[in-house]
């Protein structure tokens, strides 16, 4: 992934009885189209071969090179419905479209003038957002399915947080190598061993999925999702980023201990009334709220906004009645 401190993505192969299948594909770059491509003929075949890609979520350094492959290849693609619908969100989002959705979530968090009109630039330069050219989905994961593969026992787990529809994929298996537990998992971005996955919130997730017209709560959905892979035991975790691990439960337990602690955090500062913009620079960050960078800064808002949405979830904070820009506080 040029620039980009991640490095790359782990692009996985999985060999069935009616050909190679890959798990995600990798950003959409020469670089990247160059790596799968001697990655692939390094396993003895080549995207030519390939019969399918399962994408674990719709984010351009997973789905990216999907277009590409689907075209000399002829694969199928498969994502989860809620994913899919973001990619075709983002396909008929105008040029500068996101520029405005941006900008207007920023200013309702309270963000300074001057922060919003940097975005303008952005419009200027009219740079296309990554992940544009990748595939349309023309197939479902759906939670629970055993995907048809044959020769394989490959199942579907939504695990929501991440995206909306963000997938993992367990291998019900035997260990190669005779690990225990419940052979292996191809986690994307939901499950890594030393990083922990970004989770905002999306436009396309604001409407209510739960009874009663709740607003959405991806943070919420996140820790549950992650009790649920905990369950799963896996004796490997085969991840998109950094490397292989085992132990699942015990990296699920750093995770929720994690934003306990982040959760706690939020509730402490918002004893006085705060709006989203105040809160994001109140809180401990990797480094000085000053010294993070203008995207990164973003960036941050939309996780902060995941825990705050949590918090009022949960009957932990409320708006303050009549702030504008919206303030928000302990109960």
């Amino acid at each position: 992934m040029p620039g980009n401190p991640l490095g790359h993505t782990l692009v996985h192969l999985l060999e069935t009885d009616r050909g190679p299948v890959l798990v995600d594909t990798g950003w959409d770059d020469p670089a990247s189209w160059d790596a799968l491509t001697a990655g692939l003929a390094a396993c003895g075949t080549s995207v030519e071969a390939l019969h399918g890609v399962l994408v674990t979520h719709h984010h351009p350094d997973h789905h990216g090179l999907s277009g590409r492959v689907r075209e000399v290849s002829g694969a199928w693609i498969a994502m989860h419905p809620a994913d899919t619908e973001l990619v075709r969100h983002l396909r008929g989002t105008p040029p500068g479209g996101w520029i405005d959705l941006l900008a207007g979530k920023l200013t309702a968090a309270g963000a300074p003038a001057a922060h919003v009109a940097r975005l303008e630039a952005a419009r200027a330069g009219d740079r296309e957002p990554p992940g544009r050219r990748a595939a349309l989905p023309d197939r479902e994961l759906v939670h629970g399915e055993l995907l048809d593969l044959p020769g394989r026992r490959l199942r579907a787990v939504w695990t929501p947080g991440h995206t909306p529809g963000h997938v993992c994929l367990h291998l019900e298996e035997a260990h190669p190598r005779g690990g225990a537990g419940n052979s292996r998992l191809f986690s994307g971005d939901h499950l890594l061993p030393g990083i922990t996955p970004h989770v905002g919130l999306y436009e396309i997730y604001e409407p209510a999925r739960a009874p009663g017209g709740r607003p959405a709560d991806p943070l919420g959905d996140y820790l549950s999702s992650l009790a649920r892979v905990a369950a799963l035991d896996p004796a490997e975790v085969l991840p998109a980023h950094q490397h292989a691990f085992t132990d699942a439960p015990g990296r699920v337990r750093e995770l929720l201990a994690h934003h306990r602690a982040r959760l706690a955090e939020l509730r402490a500062l918002l004893r006085t009334p705060r709006t989203l913009w105040q809160l994001t620079g109140s809180m401990a960050w990797n480094r000085p709220w000053d010294r993070i960078p203008y995207a990164s800064r973003n960036i941050a808002v939309a996780e902060a906004e995941a825990h705050l949405r949590h918090l009022v979830a949960r009957r932990l904070a409320e708006a303050v009645p009549g702030s504008h820009p919206v303030a928000y506080v302990a109960v």
